[in-house]
């Protein structure tokens, strides 16, 4: 006979363990399942390992500039093992510590098994078979494999096994010229590994404005790693030990070659092996499971949280599922996803901190909009730490007062545009910020005189 819980929720991945945590803090018998790794993308391939990986990097590259602060470090060197040791008892102390919480906690019945549906409120687990009037589905997503001619014949690394190397690349191609692609692009030079990205669209992360685009491929050029884009018609083959990819720019022929290949072309949700079908959970073409407004799916009970629900692919975005459905379940709260502004950050060193519409996107609107920029070489904060590559740019609708959108790509840009978001979530005008008094010396304190100096957007 089948086991029978009021709440069960699959995988561990961000929203996971803080909605089992409320569930059974509620009173219902709740059972959570994990395949893998506690902790999901977040904990054990994504953000603190790459972050504790790009803080190496980061500290290699400052000692290498040591000199232009006056300090003498003599020569650099890097041993990627050390650095590897040092990310896995970051990750594993995230990773163990929610592993223990759960096993630990009242009310929660932990399972390690593959979740396969077997009807909309039965889960098959192994042998195990567990139903609940409540299933809650956060099962993340895993690397894209393009279909690429040759690419099955040659080893190569995504965002998980890239992590794993304990010697660097003499030279490391990149396709992808995306976060993933960006942000080990520029850590494995500053480890010391010649890098090429390769990128198809026609310029980098394309989703951006292009003068932001333009900025992260300035940093990165600066720094040796070498930038094609416009790459159509990838081909992949290994020869005398190396890897060869060939492609077309403009219709002309060209070839790179390197020690070793990152795969960084994009992120797929892992719903094909679910059993979706027999619970008649309804996804899209590209597997993402629909919801609504409150993560609720096609069928009465069940709810999809983080990246599966396409949603949004960032760890903040399914810790707020976590607290939409919360809200809506358990506390009266009627919360929705609507509700969210589109914020994020890329971690190339400087960063580049986004919330909001592009101008790009807001330009489509047609409304009447003011646009304010900042070159960092104007804030006093960046120039005295010696980082004062980048800009800043917010744009406004001229006629509500309200900001639409910024971007800061410059040191401490991840941190500096909260001040921008928190404003945006208020529904305030831009004249709030504009007439804080911030502290000196921030970057923070050069956001009001920014937006004391807007300027018309002519319309295109």
């Amino acid at each position: 006979m089948p086991r029978s819980f009021d709440a069960i929720v699959i995988g561990t991945g961000q929203a996971g363990p803080s909605l089992v945590a409320r569930l059974a803090a509620s009173g219902l018998k709740t059972a959570v399942i994990e395949r893998g790794s506690f902790g999901g993308t977040c904990v054990n391939t994504g953000c603190i390992p790459t972050k504790s990986m790009v803080a190496s990097a980061y500290a290699a590259h400052v000692a290498r500039r040591s000199a232009d602060y006056g300090v003498h470090a003599g020569p650099v060197t890097v041993n990627l093992q050390e650095v590897k040791a040092r990310k896995n008892r970051i990750l594993a102390q995230s990773r163990d510590g929610l592993e223990s919480w759960l096993g630990g906690m009242e009310n929660c019945s932990v399972y390690r098994g593959h979740a396969r549906f077997e009807s909309a409120h039965e889960i098959s687990v192994g042998k195990e078979r567990l139903t609940a009037g409540k299933i809650f589905i956060n099962v993340g997503g895993r690397p894209v494999v393009p279909p690429i001619p040759g690419l099955d014949q040659v080893p190569f690394l995504n965002n998980r096994t890239i992590m794993e190397l304990e010697e660097l690349p003499s030279r490391l191609l990149i396709l992808g010229g995306s976060y993933i692609g960006l942000e080990f692009g520029q850590m494995f030079r500053r480890f010391g590994s010649e890098v090429v990205i390769l990128e198809k669209g026609p310029h980098l992360i394309s989703k951006e404005d292009e003068d932001v685009s333009e900025g992260v491929r300035s940093i990165l050029e600066k720094e040796g790693v070498v930038v094609h884009a416009l790459a159509q018609n990838f081909q992949v083959r290994r020869e005398k030990g190396e890897i060869r990819v060939r492609f077309d720019v403009s219709g002309e022929g060209k070839e790179v070659t390197g020690s070793h290949l990152l795969v960084a072309v994009g992120r797929r949700p892992n719903t094909d092996d679910l059993g979706l079908d027999k619970a008649g959970v309804a996804t899209d073409k590209r597997g993402y499971i629909q919801v609504d407004d409150q993560l609720r799916t096609s069928v009465p009970g069940l709810w999809a949280l983080g990246d599966c629900n396409g949603k949004g692919a960032f760890t903040h975005t399914a810790y707020n599922d976590f607290e939409i459905v919360a809200a809506n379940l358990l506390d009266n709260d009627p919360r929705k996803v609507s509700d969210r502004i589109t914020a994020y950050n890329l971690y190339v060193d400087p960063p580049l901190g986004r919330v909001g519409m592009t101008q790009a996107e807001a330009e489509k609107t047609g409304r009447p909009l003011l646009l304010g920029k900042r070159l960092m070489t104007k804030v006093g904060r960046a120039v005295e730490k010696g980082e004062d590559q980048g800009f800043m740019k917010v744009v406004v609708d001229a006629e509500t007062k309200e900001i639409l959108g910024a971007a800061i790509l410059g040191v401490g840009g991840d941190e500096a545009i909260h001040s921008i978001l928190d404003v945006m979530y208020a529904k305030k005008p831009y004249t709030l910020i504009q007439r804080a008094v911030h502290i000196h010396p921030t970057v923070s304190e050069l956001i009001p005189t920014m937006l004391g100096d807007l300027k018309p957007l002519s319309p295109k």
